[in-house]
Formats: structure tokens, C-alpha cells, sequence
């Protein structure tokens, strides 16, 4: 949360002021800016960024306005949803009962919303053959089904092959 400048902090010689109600003051001492505040029962706060000259303050109860911000943020915080990148590990020799267990697997964690990271490591000779473990991945994202998006599509790096599936988007 932003911290605002107050009251005696703030150190400029002239303010533009505003109203708690919005109402333009104009530009005035920081002296009668404090008076204004005082006499009306509000905290003088520094609104605008550092460098602006005169500076903007504005009227406000701060405990209210730092109140509503931390009840803003909680709120945001509860309201996001964190995506986590889950990994199947798949195998250039796998067999077609081992692939559907993991593609429901998989298909399960797609539904709660989560990224698949599924990867192949070519070990020994089954390098000379990329072309096999890309068939076995494409097979296995056949198998997910239509919950799935293919984020990334089947990637060689060194020894392994992986792809990356997404819940599929139900926007249209």
C-alpha cells in the first residue's frame, strides 16, 4: 500500500488544495492549507507524485482512506487465483494404458484450473529418434480431450521434449 505524505511532513512552501468534497482551494500556503485541515477536522495529505510543483494535497480522513485500501487489497488478494504449473513425465517407451492414466490425470488437473507441463527424456539411443516421443505426446494430447488448449506445442530442448496444456478458455 501506498503511503501518503501528512499533515507536518509534508515540507513544500505552496499546495494546491482540494476539498474532502472536491472543492478547488487554488494555490495557497502550506500554513493556510494546515489551518483549512485543522479547522475542518481532516488530515492534509500529499496526493500528487514528488516532482510536481506546486504540490496537490487534498482533505481526508487518513485512518478512513488507509482503512478502505487495506480493505481493497484483502480484498483483490482473496478474489485472485493462483495457476500452478503442474508435470506429468511421460516416457518414449510408455504404453497406451500408462498414456490414459495420465491423460485423465491430467485432465483432472486442467479442471481445477492448472497449467500441465508434460515432458519425455530421451535417454541413449531413443535420441536419434525425436520424432517417436513427439508422436507419443501428441497422442497423449489427443487423449486429454477438449478441456485442454495446447499452450506451447511439442519443443525439443537437449534431451527433452515437452509440451505445455492450458484449461481451455470457455470465452466466446
Amino acid at each position: 500500500m501506498k503511503e501518503l505524505i501528512i499533515n507536518e511532513r509534508i515540507r513544500d512552501r505552496e499546495v494546491r488544495l482540494i476539498g474532502e468534497d472536491g472543492t478547488q482551494y487554488g494555490v495557497i500556503s502550506i500554513a493556510e492549507a494546515r489551518r483549512i485541515a485543522e479547522d475542518k477536522g481532516f488530515d492534509l495529505c500529499k496526493v500528487s507524485p514528488p516532482d510536481v510543483t506546486p504540490a496537490t494535497c487534498k482533505l481526508m480522513d487518513y485512518g478512513k482512506y488507509r482503512y478502505d485500501q487495506q480493505k481493497r487489497e484483502k480484498e483483490q488478494r482473496k478474489n485472485q487465483r493462483i495457476v500452478e504449473l503442474k508435470e506429468v513425465r511421460l516416457s518414449a517407451t510408455i504404453d497406451i494404458g500408462d498414456t490414459k492414466r495420465l491423460a485423465a490425470q491430467t485432465a483432472k488437473f486442467i479442471a481445477e484450473g492448472n497449467k500441465v507441463k508434460a515432458s519425455i527424456r530421451l535417454k541413449g539411443r531413443q535420441q536419434a529418434h525425436p520424432d517417436i516421443a513427439v508422436g507419443i505426446i501428441n497422442d497423449y494430447i489427443a487423449m486429454v480431450g477438449e478441456g485442454a488448449a495446447v499452450e506451447k506445442a511439442p519443443v525439443q530442448e537437449g534431451r527433452m521434449i515437452y509440451t505445455i496444456l492450458a484449461p481451455a478458455s470457455n470465452k466466446k
